[in-house]
């Protein structure tokens, strides 16, 4: 990836849509040229996609927690997966230290949510959890402006 890809790439996060002429005008590209490279960035995997970001409490998922999950034994990250396959989770990662993940859980409201966690901790290799729930969101922001390493 060089400079250009990289002003490419936080013009799609900025606004995904945005015309290849647009952001070929922000550039200094044809917006041929700038196609070719989002085609290549999409092909690298880069560019995982195009996406609309829906406000969840517009849509009446407003109830947000995150969960360690504390596993019986030692468990395949692939087997946690399958088991977390629950409509509320969103995200979740194995991560380092005493618990073997962190799920991002959403719901419509406490009562959801506790419906979740029970079938969350009803999953076989589930020992216990310790939910963190969520009161109001401080930051969070795409990746656009984002350095390489």
């Amino acid at each position: 990836m060089d400079s250009i890809d990289r002003q490419i790439v936080a013009q799609l996060v900025a606004n995904a849509r945005s015309s290849y002429a647009e952001i070929g005008g922000i550039v200094g590209l044809s917006a041929p040229a700038v196609k070719r490279r989002v085609d290549k960035l999409l092909d690298a995997g880069v560019l995982r996609g195009f996406t609309a970001v829906v406000d969840p409490g517009a849509l009446g998922w407003g109830t947000e927690a995150f969960v360690e999950v504390h596993c019986r034994g030692n468990v395949a990250p692939s087997r946690i997966r399958a088991g977390l396959l629950l409509p509320e989770v969103v995200a979740a990662y194995t991560v380092s230290g005493a618990a073997d993940a962190i799920v991002h859980l959403r719901a419509g409201g406490i009562a959801h949510l506790e419906s979740a966690l029970e079938r969350l901790r009803a999953v076989d290799f589930v020992e216990r959890t310790v939910s963190t729930v969520v009161l109001s969101t401080l930051l969070e922001r795409p990746l656009h402006g984002v350095q390489a390493p």
